[in-house]
């Protein structure tokens, strides 16, 4: 009976085995995060019209920055349908 190999391990952006990096990866998305949250509230400050459209744009820029930290490789050409 024949056995086959296990897949091997995803890459990651940030590196498997290093945990300074990682960490330094993880503050700097709380950074950008906090960052970005402070100046949408301070456009709401300046202007509710100006804050209410610069909160939509928040909402994507969050998201983006939530899904650059995801360990999931991306994806390649190739694999694409």
């Amino acid at each position: 009976m024949s056995r086959i190999a296990p897949p091997p391990f995803p890459v990651i952006a940030y590196g498997d085995n290093d945990p300074v990096a990682r960490a330094r990866f993880r503050a700097r998305q709380f950074l950008f995060a906090a960052i970005t949250v402070a100046f949408t509230v301070w456009c709401w400050k300046q202007s509710p019209i100006l804050g209410a459209i610069l909160t939509f744009l928040t909402k994507h820029v969050l998201v983006a920055i939530i899904v650059a930290g995801l360990d999931h490789p991306q994806a390649d050409a190739a694999d694409a349908p």
